[in-house]
């Protein structure tokens, strides 16, 4: 607490002397549109906050603007036009590098004359106007600020409240006690595979973010009952928007650091064209670095991967999207083959392992009329995952304990019309098609047959279908609610759920207000566990095939209040209904997949489980103000699941509570240099984890866990500090940055786990990744 008081202090009270020099100044532009049309808004105004005389400017007939010669520097926006709320746009970067291009969408009123006044800040507003409770937006410079986020979304995020780090290691978060692969992952309006290097089958994280913040626009992330367009989810959303790239002048940006070197370059296809193009690519730096003999240890990591957005309007209402990404990942290592260097069994074993995703998407808009937006997208992903573990024996010859290959691949059909019923009301309906194809092979050593088991030995395709609608309304100035259903049916076995969503807001006054939710969700499980082989005789049967969806009822209370312009608290409370859930039958087994975490299961399951999350989340955040920002946040939750056992039990991820700080501050030096400095702490429970049959595990020559004991052991509190320093030069016609992330500043040991050590006989401790110093460089020109 002394450390964080202290930090905090420095933030506030530090000054360091701001210094004239040569002024440098940007163009600010882009286009305002009607919330759910789409249609361009002709005069409206836009003027920055805090200038005089006034700055701004007014829309013409296509809704752009333009505002020319803004000194460099953070701004407030106002935008400003008859019969719409107003909206406050905060944060807004200027720098000499780059145009600063906006797309911003205006709420229709429902009153000329209102009780009290509310001006919508984006801040306090999601993306997509009905999420009602448990969202909120982030922005691309959170990504690149907060410390240790590096540039990676979902490291962001769990600074947020009722979000927890499962893992230093990888970007794997669980929302309000929920396993990580209850993470849903959206795009351009459309559901996308897991985009993360090194992912592991079934789940939604992996080691590296595959998205380039250089893409990412301004987007939303939902913690629970979510509107009924999100489906095929138990935990959250992450619901992210793609930037388009500048129609007007070709920008280029150049970024190297420690874990990959990119380039993106953006611009307009023709000069007398609206259209644009934005790509990035981006090479491991680590394969870089081996590739002329630096060393990095007993692993060789590579990776890769390229995203996009092309921009193509079609007339002065239609428009063409293309866009997508991809990335393939491996990562080895080679056994010793010197007995004398062998200290721990892992370095006994070949390891490969490799992870490739990709997505492209074609995505058609059209502003039908005044009322009415029509969106259609067809997306074609595919994933690939494999690895393989190889133990060398006492006389050097290597035998084969595990392989796995698995691909799974997805068209999408999506169908979404937005309609305005009237000022008070909007409806929203889309369907969803998935053609699913799989081909699927696991075999795995077995201890006591002392042979390899072939466990899932399988390719085909099936179908799912989704279809939604709801209703945004505005029954007063004070309140409004969200009203929807969701339908999700897998044509496998034809198991189906029908899912009722409900949120209202009810404005207190111009500061305060209350809000409620709820949502009946439910999820297909991964491919692979429904067409895991079971052999019987000789005959093969898929004991998992009629395997239902798992299902949750989730409940959500919230209150909010702006203490002023920039500060805002709010507190959450929560429970989680989980039902359906895959379990292995029988009064003595403890297993259910809401602990699942990298593998896939391939044990026959029931839908017989049960689990309940509940919680009372808290949230203080200071948005930019003078160049200071903070969030603070604290959850206080228990997670819980049953088996067959009929015992409630904490699941793996329950670690009671979480409370983490992340602040910052700007420092305007001299010659048009910024200094950031940057701050995160986590304080949180430990993870569950099941302890060891030392006895067992000694007589087995592998790991025996205390399968009774189930999750009945936590880990030591888990605490660590991340710092990030970073310098901005502007330049004429670039800006550069430096930055310096310490991850775990401290080096503080953290426990991730234990496991059986057959080469000492003793249970060895897994701690989580100790101080990371990743440095990096960018250009913008």
């Amino acid at each position: 607490m002394r450390l964080f008081l202290s930090l905090l202090g420095l933030l506030y009270f530090i000054h360091i002397p701001h210094v004239d020099s040569q002024q440098l100044n940007q163009t600010i532009r882009g286009q305002i549109v009607d919330q759910i049309s789409k249609s361009p808004l002709i005069g409206a105004s836009v003027s920055i906050l805090g200038f005089e005389p006034a700055k701004g400017a007014v829309t013409n007939l296509e809704g752009y603007f333009t505002i020319s010669e803004v000194p460099l520097g953070t701004y407030t926006l106002r935008i400003s036009y008859m019969g719409y709320e107003d909206r406050l746009l905060p944060e807004i970067q200027v720098n000499s590098g780059k145009e600063t291009v906006l797309q911003v969408a205006l709420e229709e009123s429902i009153s000329e004359i209102q009780e009290f006044v509310v001006t919508t800040s984006e801040k306090d507003r999601t993306i997509n106007e009905m999420i009602g409770v448990s969202g909120r937006t982030f922005s691309v410079e959170e990504t690149r600020k907060y410390a240790a986020a590096i540039n990676d979304p979902a490291r962001m995020a769990s600074s947020f409240s009722g979000v927890v780090s499962t893992d230093d290691g990888n970007n794997n978060i669980s929302i309000r006690g929920n396993s990580p692969n209850g993470l849903l992952w959206r795009m351009e309006g459309i559901d996308i595979p897991n985009p993360n290097h090194f992912a592991f089958p079934g789940s939604a994280g992996g080691g590296i973010s595959i998205l380039s913040s250089q893409l990412l626009d301004n987007s939303d992330f939902i913690t629970g009952a979510f509107p009924a367009e999100y489906g095929n989810a138990l935990g959250g959303v992450f619901d992210l928007n793609l930037r388009k790239g500048n129609n007007q002048k070709r920008e280029y940006t150049i970024q190297a650091g420690f874990l990959g070197t990119d380039v993106a370059l953006e611009g307009p296809f023709s000069e007398n064209y609206r259209g644009s193009y934005l790509v990035n690519y981006r090479y491991s730096t680590l394969s870089l670095l081996g590739k002329i003999g630096v060393p990095l240890g007993d692993y060789v990591t590579n990776f890769q991967d390229l995203s996009f957005n092309f921009y193509l309007p079609t007339g002065k209402k239609s428009s063409v999207s293309v866009f997508g990404f991809g990335g393939k990942s491996d990562q080895n290592k080679d056994a010793e083959l010197d007995a004398s260097e062998w200290e721990f069994e892992e370095d006994r074993y070949n390891t490969n392992f490799f992870s490739n995703t990709g997505a492209v998407g074609v995505k058609y808009n059209l502003s039908v009329n005044s009322k009415h937006f029509l969106q259609a997208t067809v997306l074609a992903s595919g994933t690939e995952l494999g690895d393989a573990y190889d133990f060398v024996d006492d006389e050097y010859i290597l035998e084969e304990r595990f392989y796995q290959r698995l691909s799974n691949s997805k068209i999408t059909w999506n169908m979404v019309l937005n309609s305005k019923l009237s000022s008070r009301a909007s409806l929203r309906s889309g369907f969803y098609f998935n053609q699913l194809s799989y081909n699927q092979y696991n075999r795995a050593y077995d201890q006591d047959l002392d042979q390899v088991v072939k466990h899932v030995d399988s390719k085909g395709n099936s179908q799912s279908v989704q279809a939604f609608s709801q209703l945004n309304y505005k029954a007063s100035e004070r309140l409004s609610f969200n009203l929807g259903l969701h339908y999700l049916q897998f044509m496998l076995n034809n198991s189906n759920s029908l899912e009722p969503r409900f949120s209202a807001n009810y404005q207190l006054d111009e500061k305060q207000r209350l809000s409620f939710g709820y949502g009946l969700h439910s999820q297909v499980q991964t491919l692979g566990t429904y067409f895991a082989e079971e052999e019987q005789d000789g005959t093969i049967t898929l004991p998992n095939k009629d395997l239902g969806l798992s299902k949750s009822q989730h409940f959500v209370l919230g209150y909010d209040r702006s203490l002023n312009p920039y500060l805002r608290f709010k507190v959450e409370t929560y429970y989680q209904h989980l039902y359906n859930i895959p379990i292995k039958e029988g009064a003595n087994e403890t297993y259910s997949i809401l602990n699942q975490q990298w593998t896939l299961m391939t044990d026959p399951l029931v839908n017989k489980g049960f689990g309940k999350n509940y919680g009372l989340e808290v949230t203080l955040e200071q948005f930019t103000n003078k160049g200071m920002y903070f969030l603070l946040t604290g959850s206080i939750y228990n997670s819980l699941y049953k088996t067959d056992q009929n015992v409630w039990r904490d699941t793996r991820y329950n670690g009671n509570y979480n409370f983490t700080f992340t602040g910052g501050r700007e420092f305007q030096w001299k010659n048009n240099q910024v200094f950031g400095v940057n701050v995160r702490m986590n304080y949180g429970g430990g993870q569950r984890i099941t302890p060891i049959d030392l006895a067992a595990s000694i007589e087995k020559g592998e790991t025996v866990y205390q399968e009774n004991l189930a999750y009945e052991v936590q880990n030591p509190a888990y605490f660590r500090t991340d710092l990030r320093v970073s310098l901005k030069k502007n330049k004429p016609k670039s800006t550069r940055t430096w930055s310096l992330d310490l991850q775990n500043a401290t080096n503080r040991k953290n426990v991730y786990g234990t496991y059986f050590e057959p080469m000492s006989n003793e249970i060895e401790t897994i701690y989580l990744t100790p101080l990371i110093p990743v440095l990096n460089y960018r250009i913008e020109f």
